[in-house]
């Protein structure tokens, strides 16, 4: 009987000690060779496949305790695809939570206020994280696509911002947010717009958003600048913006707008056609469109820029050409006449 009872305490010593030390093990930190490394897990892995690649690595020293564990917690099934950081000091049960959880690695995209959409895309066209699903072709669609009105240009819809995102995660899903928060913050801003503004829609004011933030990135500025357009456009004057003309020449400019690139026959002149433009010029921030809802309260009709990232405004066409001769010709009067055409507008 007491040879009985040695034998089985033996046998349970025995199977103890395998599950002590695979519990020890689990509970240890990993041995990363340079502090922190990334793990990829493809999509469709298993839990056994995991195992294998963590123990090639030299991650994970014991695989089969670490997946027996996996299963018996019912956790083996759960395990998500995407970019993983081993951190120092991550022990296999933690890393086994955070492939469980999907915490992997975040990526990001920004878009700058100012940009073009086809500067947007440039941009995510070559971030190699980003599943290129877009076509050129593609474009002309999009917004409708992303939820909006057919036919309607993609310029300007897609709020300035950094997009975190996963490996993997396509342009489509990206610009998907970005359209969503510009959506919002229209909306919002819309709804809380100063009364009797002369912009009929919020389309006009992401437009009239647009051209006040490619003339200006003074956070100041802003609601003076919306003065001069929402004052124009109350007048029936022409904008005569500079950024607008700019982008209607497109491959045209080449850095320096002439007269006859003031004069040129685009829907975009703002120096030949009365009102907005058709579509945006740019990504608009937050700010500038909340100038264009609440733009300051002026009589300014124009403004200069001074060179120093500021401009002066002006109530009227004799004060604007005083200052045009000030800041932008040195002061010398008798160049006025050849240049005046440039800098008698809005911009």
């Amino acid at each position: 009987m007491r040879k009985s009872i040695w034998a089985l305490l033996w046998l349970a010593l025995i199977l103890a000690l395998p599950a002590t030390m695979a519990w020890r093990h689990l509970h240890t930190p990993m041995s990363l060779p340079t502090g922190q490394a990334e793990f990829d897990v493809p999509a469709g892995s298993t839990a056994r496949q995991v195992a294998e690649r963590l123990h090639a690595r030299q991650i994970l020293r014991h695989p089969t305790w670490w997946l027996l564990y996996a299963r018996l917690s019912r956790q083996a099934a759960h395990i998500q695809s995407g970019d993983y950081m081993l951190r120092t000091g991550m022990t296999p049960l933690q890393l086994l939570d955070d492939l469980v959880a999907g915490r992997t690695v975040q990526y990001g995209v920004t878009l700058i206020d100012g940009w073009s959409f086809a500067q947007v895309m440039k941009v995510i066209d070559a971030d190699p994280h980003i599943k290129h699903t877009l076509k050129p072709d593609d474009y002309k669609d999009l917004i409708h696509r992303l939820g909006g009105p057919k036919g309607m240009s993609p310029e300007g819809w897609f709020y300035p911002n950094t997009y975190f995102f996963s490996n993997g995660a396509t342009d489509v899903s990206i610009l998907q947010r970005a359209y969503r928060a510009m959506r919002r913050h229209l909306a919002r801003a819309w709804a809380d717009r100063a009364p009797d503004l002369p912009i009929k829609t919020p389309y006009d004011a992401l437009i009239l958003a647009s051209i006040v933030e490619k003339e200006t990135g003074s956070p100041k500025e802003r609601p003076l600048v919306a003065s001069v357009f929402v004052n124009r456009l109350r007048l029936g004057m022409r904008l005569q913006s500079d950024p607008t003309v700019i982008y209607g020449l497109g491959k045209r400019y080449h850095g320096d707008l002439t007269f006859k690139g003031l004069r040129s026959d685009t829907p975009y002149n703002t120096y030949v056609h009365k009102g907005l433009p058709p579509t945006p010029i740019a990504l608009p921030s937050g700010a500038a469109i909340d100038a264009v809802m609440h733009p300051a309260n002026t009589q300014y009709l124009y403004f200069v820029a001074t060179g120093k990232g500021t401009h002066v405004f002006s109530k009227t066409y004799a004060e604007q050409q005083k200052a045009v001769i000030k800041y932008q010709l040195g002061g010398n009067a008798a160049r006025y006449r050849a240049d005046a055409p440039k800098t008698s507008g809005g911009g």
